[in-house]
């Protein structure tokens, strides 16, 4: 579903940050199936669609390795039936939505790229694990992190087109294919270090005070 109507929203709108109608659906796309998304199948597996985020909750000791494996798995293989079904709609020709460091991005660079997407990782998932750890929040806990992603996106779409999520990144590259394909190791690597970084600050940040 993230796949399907967040990049499929890019592809259909055109994501350009010049003109910001396109930019901004885009956006709310993304944030919005994860409002969806987290109603819906949250209580099944808490939502977790972005292996960013399930190697935070294994850090934490959350979630066990087997089920690590589990859900990257199945976060691959959603990712490859969302690409199939933009495929289908528009033409295997249609980019995906993939990442890349964007043209318009003047001081664009690999190292620039990486610290954007850690920096967005990190507001992303330290969200969601604020939002979580108490169960009061249950009610609006899908509000809240669906918001966060369109934050994020906000403002990377027109620097690296906003991954945050190495599953959402990895298939469209791997269909899109060209440029895509030779920097979506960035979109890999950069989300992981972003939530494995938030599993260790909210260790800290999460103490209760005696």
């Amino acid at each position: 579903m993230l796949v399907t109507f967040g990049c499929g929203t890019a592809v259909a709108v055109g994501c350009n940050s010049t003109f910001g109608s396109g930019y901004i659906l885009t956006a709310l796309a993304f944030g919005l199936v994860i409002v969806a998304m987290a109603y819906s199948i949250g209580n099944i597996s808490s939502c977790h669609i972005n292996p960013a985020v399930s190697l935070a909750m294994l850090i934490r000791k959350q979630l066990s390795s087997i089920d690590f494996v589990g859900y990257v798995v199945s976060q691959l293989i959603g990712s490859a039936l969302g690409c199939v079904i933009l495929g289908a709609v528009f033409g295997f020709d249609c980019g995906f939505g993939a990442n890349q460091i964007q043209s318009g991005w003047e001081n664009g660079s690999v190292g620039g790229a990486i610290l954007v997407e850690i920096v967005l990782t990190f507001v992303f998932v330290i969200a969601i694990i604020g939002v979580t750890s108490k169960t009061e929040n249950t009610a609006v806990s899908g509000v809240v992190i669906g918001l966060t992603l369109t934050l994020v996106h906000i403002l990377g779409i027109a620097l690296t087109g906003t991954s945050v999520n190495p599953a959402r990144s990895l298939m469209p590259a791997i269909f899109a294919g060209g440029d895509a394909l030779s920097q979506v190791w960035i979109f890999i690597v950069a989300p992981l270090i972003g939530g494995a970084l938030v599993a260790v600050a909210y260790s800290f940040l999460g103490k209760k005070k005696v």
